[in-house]
């Protein structure tokens, strides 16, 4: 009896351990197929941190993952995001840092890895990369003056202009603090000299409508409503006002002032940079070089000029047609690692004299 209670169960188990053998191995294979589904996935993917806007990068994002199958996810942030990389060190999940202001990208350097790429240098000129090939520049924007069409009749300002007496309270600038104005000072330190630049930013200080406050377009509208009767701003803002429809107030401030490009002591309007670096710890590394080449290519470089009214790095591509309806001109050639270095001494100077303060 024992002998045939154990042929039979040795009958029905014979099944039922093929079909658990069976059942693991199909299981296996599925966990198998979802990793390596996973894999793929991530293997399909590169990581942005980003200082800049939403609705100015995203466009280029998803014409990179149409043209590759590459999804792009992406943090924004105002500030700190070269901290929070210096802070997650081998493990921070960034592959590409884009950042504004030839400061930020300065200081990216110092989470950043070098790139070897023929295209990057092909088409990022040598003055608008570091000579390291940790950072490379995607766009160029300048400072320039929004000047009242019914209060200023000149047509040619410089900035050395903006400190004479007979614009005495009638100037309007964001912080003196704030990286876009440094950098300009910085540049100004280099062609003024440091006592020369320090009485100049006194005599501008003097000159302004109020306390420095508010952002480049915020100083459009101070122009509009009569506070004051120039503005400095980047010229980007300019496109920006004039084609915003959620907002079509704006289009209003645009419409009573005219871009002037004011020249630079030794000639040349100011020019700082926006770009990008590929992290130190990139996870992604070949992922993050095709985005940084495809960045500097002609579909995207159009969308920098057409979308954002930005001034294409690339010579090869001209600016949008809004863009160069601003007007002409020739850019000062000083070098952007001479801005960055000259940039601590700019803050301190405004400090010194009490610039934010106001009148």
């Amino acid at each position: 009896m024992r002998f045939r209670v154990f042929a039979l169960t040795a009958f029905f188990s014979l099944p039922l351990t093929a079909f658990i053998i069976s059942h693991a191995a199909t299981t296996t294979a599925a966990q198998d197929a979802s990793v390596a589904q996973e894999n793929e996935q991530l293997t399909q993917r590169v990581n942005v941190y980003s200082y800049r806007q939403p609705f100015l990068v995203e466009p280029l994002f998803e014409q990179f993952t149409a043209a590759t199958g590459i999804k792009v996810k992406v943090i924004f942030a105002k500030k700190g995001l070269i901290e929070r990389v210096k802070t997650e060190g081998k493990r921070s999940p960034a592959d590409v840092i884009l950042t504004v202001d030839i400061g930020r990208l300065q200081a990216a350097q110092a989470v950043a890895q070098p790139v070897t790429s023929a295209i990057l240098t092909k088409h990022v000129p040598k003055r608008a990369r570091s000579a390291d090939d940790k950072w490379f520049g995607l766009t160029w924007r300048a400072r320039v003056a929004y000047v009242s069409r019914a209060r200023v009749a000149a047509t040619d300002l410089s900035f050395a202009d903006l400190a004479k007496p007979e614009y005495r309270g009638r100037v309007c600038l964001r912080s003196g603090q704030h990286p876009y104005n440094i950098a300009l000072f910085a540049a100004l330190i280099d062609h003024m000299g440091e006592a020369g630049f320090k009485n100049w930013l006194s005599g501008l200080k003097a000159n302004l409508a109020g306390k420095p406050s508010g952002n480049d377009r915020a100083q459009v509208r101070k122009v509009y409503g009569g506070a004051c009767d120039i503005a400095i701003g980047n010229t980007y803002y300019m496109g920006k006002m004039q084609t915003n429809e959620k907002k079509p107030e704006q289009q209003d401030w645009a419409k009573s002032v005219r871009v002037v490009f004011p020249d630079m002591p030794r000639g040349g309007a100011h020019m700082n940079i926006s770009g990008m670096a590929m992290a130190e710890y990139a996870p992604n590394r070949a992922n993050a070089q095709k985005l940084m080449e495809f960045l500097v290519s002609e579909t995207a470089q159009k969308t920098y000029a057409e979308v954002n009214f930005e001034y294409p790095i690339s010579a090869d591509i001209a600016a949008s047609a809004r863009v160069q309806s601003w007007g002409a001109f020739t850019p000062d050639r000083l070098s952007l690692s001479t801005i960055a270095n000259l940039r601590r001494r700019a803050s301190e100077i405004v400090d010194e004299v009490s610039f934010n303060d106001g009148p």
